[in-house]
């Protein structure tokens, strides 16, 4: 990784994460994991030619592939199981004690309600992850031509559309006592958004309306 200039955040952590990806070329599938049932009819205008109960399969293996992405960090995946909980853990902790130590050395105390305002703004932390097209295919069993099917859609890609609870290691890292974890007070308090590799994209959606990720370089 990149030294980052004194006083400003590394490259996964952003204060303000409402980036606009610049547009694709190509049709993403529309996957809302709040309302996995629209997924069906985005599928179904993407292959018509589907019968609709291959097209339901193949909905709920776009869903299932984006609630249980896998995350990657340094080289390392983590498939969302119990035994990967603690190391999951420790490989964001690095990243979230780079984010304090940047704070902490760069920036300067100001008694302006301004600067008491940024302050008091969480920093958000990306989770890079991957749809897991092994968790999509165990709902296609033995339908080797579904398997083929969604393993081309993931490719193509899937917007994935979430919320606080839809995708497991999001809600996994929010869950977590990152002031606890540290060891000491965080100068601001961490938050967590996602972003899919390649060309799968993840929007969140909350009460300020829709957020895409900004994916990491």
């Amino acid at each position: 990784k990149e030294d980052s200039p004194e006083g400003t955040l590394p490259h996964y952590a952003r204060i303000v994460p409402a980036i606009r990806s610049p547009p694709t070329s190509h049709a993403l599938i529309n996957c809302n994991l709040s309302k996995p049932e629209a997924t069906l009819e985005a599928v179904r205008k993407a292959r018509p030619e589907l019968a609709v109960t291959d097209a339901a399969l193949l909905a709920t293996a776009i869903v299932e592939a984006g609630r249980w992405a896998v995350s990657t960090y340094d080289g390392a995946s983590y498939d969302w199981t119990t035994e990967n909980q603690g190391p999951m853990k420790q490989a964001v902790l690095r990243e979230v004690r780079q984010v304090q130590e940047v704070l902490e050395g760069g920036e300067v105390k100001k008694k302006t309600k301004v600067a008491k305002t940024e302050s008091e703004e969480p920093v958000t932390v990306t989770l890079p992850l991957r749809a897991s097209q092994e968790v999509g295919e165990k709902w296609l069993a033995d339908r080797g031509d579904l398997k083929t099917l969604l393993s081309d859609l993931l490719n193509e890609g899937v917007e994935y559309q979430f919320g606080p609870t839809d995708i497991a290691w999001h809600w996994s890292m929010e869950r977590v006592n990152w002031n606890t974890a540290t060891g000491g007070d965080i100068a601001r308090r961490i938050r967590f958004t996602v972003a899919f590799d390649g060309n799968c994209e993840a929007v969140e959606v909350g009460s300020v309306g829709k957020r895409r990720t900004k994916k990491k370089s």
